[in-house]
This record gives structure tokens, C-alpha cells and sequence, in this order.
């Protein structure tokens, strides 16, 4: 079993704490007897926190809550009613889709950076997960640098190494940070109208930006996750069938939860027959069309190392099509018929049509309809993997990815070469690469383990062109990480040029093309602050 760092509470706090999560010593608990406002607080809170989601609890939230009259309340209570009433509909209908109708928030904590994008995979849940631009690293859990710990490796001849290397590269992130911090209040000093605490929150960002990229992703992370019994079941056969040992183990802390709070929707999961089969099925064709890879495509002897976005599928007749797909709410006729009358018609002419679909968008939140997803583009993208950890998040789209390794070359942020810390820098990804090589061979899978967020990985992204504009406009905003600014500005030059799609380009009008700000969070700061100026006080008490 993984040795996770099981928190300590006083008698007290475990008196509170027991009403409301699954228990209190596993890094995955679910929330129980809780307002669902509360629970969606405590989860946004939480991506901005380096508190575990129950020290959080104890030390943000209780003091809102009326706890007294749940002295109570088991989470078991109704749960028999509940597992009845179930089988009768599952009995009587078949009905699978009642799974759909049971949601739970589930906090997982302390999982690798390799297992985050494994347990955000699902397009019908919805996650928060503990933002690097927002939490330091330099700090311990349990007296060690938080990063996962393979049981198989560290029992293996090359375990002392691992911890060594992976203690190496955190010291040298915690050495770099107040360099990285100096070297950005130098350069951009505080604007006499921002306050203290604006200023340190935009420094903080943006040394912690320039130096995630030394994090292994070994690095672990919390997690929420909101999603239905249907959803987690789901999630639970991936896990099952996954190849690396940090997933199957974790999958079992899960159901161990879920089964606690929905234990009806997921009665199959481990079934021999059922869940079982299921997991085999995707074990088997995974390692199927590997081994059919290794036979049928034949490598060249280097690949491009520079990161790089590339379009490598469109419809050049997709304006075409959206321009169509916009009118036929508004017709009679079908659709063959209006996509031949828009090929006849000017330009002019379509061009009035998006313009009076689209609208006044006044707001990068104001969405048109679904005509733009008629058409669709297929992205092959080459970035560092902090850039990929935040797109991959986008999960109505199609976004498929090799493993992680040193091989595609890693990305230096100018600011450590301007700061004097290159050196440093370059020494922390010999070791991740080195790291990585050595235990590639006998653990292939956890070999990711010792590459470092900087490192390039190569993944493809479809998405139609309504996820387009909502990928592109949010993540070209100046706030952004400049990684995954350039990634999302290249889509939209791509589009338009490229596919030749300059009215659906031109329809995403909120896009930011400007250079890399000095601070990106600096206005974020500003505004929010301006937010909790203007926020109604709560009574004293």
C-alpha cells in the first residue's frame, strides 16, 4: 500500500470533522451532510490552498456553519432505503441511467501529477484541482518534499537514488524561488496605487510560474472531484486497468469511499463478470495496439524538439457549413438544401448571417449557438508539460497523449536566465533526465515519475469550433501562463490562416494576441481585491 501522510487532528476536530467526511486519516475521503454551496465553496477554495481540504474545513469554513444540530447525523442513516429503492428501478427497468442522478464531491489528495491527468480524463465530472501558480513547493509533508513515492521502485536497486534526485530538484526549486521572486520585484516595481498584498500575490505567481517547470512530476497535487455514480464508476474501471500501480492502488482508496456514500452505482465495478471484464477489455486493447505500434511505424532518427502547434485537420468547407448549420432553426427546408443555397450566396451575404448569430458579444462568456460546432480542427501540439497539465483540463474536446518523457527537450523560461539561475536550472534537468533513463527499462510506466514539468510533451487536441473559441479566448487571456498563452494564440493564427477560416477567427474576438505582461496576475489582484472591498461584511459575532 502507497505510505501516504495521514494528518493529525485534535479530539475536538475529529469530533467535527467525523459528521461531515468519510474519515480522517486517507488522502480520499468524500464530503457527507454538507449544503451543496458549501461543498462548492470548500472545492474552489481549495485549488489555492496548500491546506488538505479538512484543515481547510476546520479552519475556513466551520465557523459559518451551524454545527451543533448535527451531533447527530450518521451518513449511513437512509442508505438501506436508498440501496432498495434502486435495485427495485434497476430490476424493474434496466434503467442504468439512475446512476446519473446520484452526484458526490470527493476530495483526492496527495496524487502524483501522472495520476491527476488520469483521474481528469472523463469528460461528465467536474474537477479543481491545487494550482502550482498558487502554492509553493518548498514546503514538507511529514518531513519530506511532496512527491509520490513508488513502492516498487523504492524497494528496487535504484530506490535511494529516486528520493535523492527527486530530493535534488525540489531543494533546487526552493533554492531558486527567492532568487526568481528578487529578480521580478527588480525589474517591475510596485505601482504606488496597488497594495502590499496585490504586489507579493503578482511576484509570488510569477516566480512560481517561472519555476514549475522544475517540478518532477512525481509532484503531488489535491484534487476535487464532483461527479455522478455513472461518471465514477467510469473513472474506477480506468483506474482498474491502468498499467501504473499509483492508479490501481488509488482506484481501490476510491471505491472504498464511494461505496460508503452511493453503493449501489457502483456494485459492478469489481464484479468478475461486469467491471471486471471491463477493465480487461481496455487493459487488452491497450496493450494490443502498442504492441501493433512498435511493429507498424518505423521512427526517424530525430524528431523536432522546438514547441510548436500544427493543424493537421479541417474542413475547408466549414464556414460554409456553420453559415448553413446557423439558418436551419430558422427554416423549413432541409439540410442539403440550405448548404446549397449558402455555396450560391456573396459574401456579403454570410458574413450578415454569422454577424447576426453571433451578436454583440460584449462578454467572453457570451457563447453562440451550436451551428459553430459543425466544423472542427485537429491540433498536434508540442509543449512543456505545466502547458499540457492546464489544456488537457478541457475535457469536451478530443485530447490524446504519449507518455511523458525527456526525449522531445525541455523549455527554460527567459526570466531564470535573466535571474543568473540557467545553471541551476540546466543541472535540475540533467538529473530528471538521467533519472528518467535509468528507470526506463525495468519501470516504464513510473519512469515518468522523474521528468520534470518542464520537459516537452506531444499530445493532439479536436475540438469543433465552438470549444475553439472558448479554449482560445480563455486561454490567450494576459493572466495566463505564458506557455499555454502561445499554444492557444498559434490555434487562432492556425484557424485563420491555415484552415482559412477568418470569419469563425474573427468571431472570437476576445483572444489576446499582446506579448507576456510583466506580472500576469497583477490585474487578477487587482480586481479581486477590488471584489473583497466592495463584498458585504460578515457580522461580528
Amino acid at each position: 500500500m502507497i505510505p501516504y501522510v495521514a494528518e493529525e487532528f485534535t479530539a475536538a476536530e475529529q469530533s467535527v470533522l467525523r459528521r461531515y467526511f468519510t474519515n480522517l486519516d486517507q488522502p480520499v475521503f468524500a464530503l457527507v451532510n454538507l449544503p451543496e454551496v458549501v461543498k462548492g465553496a470548500l472545492f474552489a477554495r481549495y485549488s489555492r490552498s496548500a491546506k488538505s481540504l479538512r484543515r481547510l474545513f476546520l479552519d475556513e469554513f466551520v465557523g459559518d456553519l451551524e454545527v451543533a444540530g448535527d451531533v447527530t447525523v450518521d451518513a449511513t442513516i437512509g442508505v438501506q432505503r436508498a440501496e432498495a429503492l434502486y435495485e427495485r428501478v434497476f430490476v424493474e427497468y434496466g434503467d442504468d441511467s439512475v446512476a446519473q442522478l446520484g452526484g458526490v464531491h470527493l476530495a483526492c489528495e496527495q496524487a502524483s501529477n501522472v495520476l491527476t491527468k488520469l483521474l481528469e480524463w472523463g469528460r461528465l465530472m467536474s474537477y479543481l484541482e491545487q494550482s502550482t501558480r498558487y502554492i509553493a513547493y518548498d514546503t514538507r509533508l511529514g518531513g519530506r518534499y511532496r512527491y509520490h513515492r513508488d513502492e516498487a521502485v523504492l524497494s528496487s536497486p535504484f530506490g535511494a537514488r529516486f528520493v535523492g534526485d527527486m530530493d535534488s530538484m525540489f531543494d533546487t526549486y526552493a533554492e531558486l524561488l527567492p532568487l526568481l521572486g528578487d529578480h521580478f520585484r527588480e525589474i517591475t516595481p510596485k505601482d504606488p496605487s496597488d497594495s502590499d498584498f496585490v504586489y507579493r500575490q503578482a511576484i509570488r505567481a510569477k516566480a512560481f510560474d517561472a519555476l514549475r517547470g522544475l517540478l518532477p512530476a512525481a509532484a503531488t497535487s489535491n484534487v476535487g472531484i464532483y461527479g455522478t455514480g455513472q461518471g465514477f464508476e467510469q473513472l474506477l474501471l480506468r483506474l482498474r486497468a491502468s498499467e501504473l500501480p499509483e492508479a490501481v492502488e488509488y482506484g481501490a482508496l476510491m471505491l472504498e469511499e464511494l461505496r460508503k456514500v452511493i453503493p449501489s452505482f457502483l456494485r459492478r465495478v469489481d464484479v468478475a463478470d461486469r467491471g471486471g471484464a471491463w477493465s480487461a477489455y481496455l487493459a487488452t486493447n491497450r496493450s494490443a495496439i502498442r504492441e501493433v505500434a512498435r511493429r507498424v511505424l518505423s521512427e526517424p532518427a530525430s524528431t523536432p524538439s522546438d514547441s510548436k502547434v500544427t493543424l493537421v485537420d479541417f474542413d475547408p468547407d466549414g464556414e460554409v457549413k456553420v453559415v448553413a448549420a446557423m439558418l436551419y432553426s430558422s427554416s423549413h427546408l432541409p439540410d442539403a438544401v440550405i448548404e446549397e443555397q449558402v455555396r450560391r450566396m456573396s459574401v456579403e451575404d454570410r458574413l450578415a448571417v454569422i454577424r447576426a448569430y453571433v451578436g454583440d458579444r460584449s462578454n467572453r462568456r457570451h457563447k453562440p449557438g451550436r451551428a459553430l460546432e459543425r466544423t472542427s480542427y485537429r491540433f498536434d501540439i508540442l509543449s512543456d508539460y505545466g502547458a499540457f497539465r492546464d489544456l488537457q483540463r478541457h475535457r469536451l474536446l478530443t485530447v490524446e497523449w504519449q507518455d511523458l518523457s525527456p526525449r522531445h527537450g525541455f523549455v527554460r523560461p527567459e526570466a531564470v536566465a535573466d535571474a543568473g539561475a540557467m545553471e541551476r536550472f540546466d543541472a535540475a534537468m540533467e538529473t530528471s533526465a538521467a533519472l528518467h533513463d535509468v528507470l526506463a527499462e525495468q519501470f516504464p510506466m513510473q519512469a515518468q515519475y522523474a521528468v520534470a514539468l518542464a520537459y516537452r510533451i506531444r499530445y493532439v487536441m479536436q475540438m469543433n469550433a465552438r470549444e475553439a473559441m472558448h479554449l482560445i479566448e480563455l486561454r490567450s487571456a494576459p493572466q495566463g501562463h505564458p506557455s499555454y498563452r502561445t499554444v492557444a494564440q498559434d490555434m487562432h493564427h492556425l484557424i485563420a490562416e491555415a484552415a482559412g477560416h477568418r470569419a469563425i477567427a474573427e468571431m472570437m474576438r476576445f483572444v489576446d494576441h499582446s506579448a507576456e505582461p510583466e506580472l500576469e496576475r497583477l490585474e487578477a489582484e487587482r480586481r479581486a481585491e477590488a471584489r473583497r472591498a466592495t463584498a458585504p461584511r460578515r457580522p461580528v459575532p
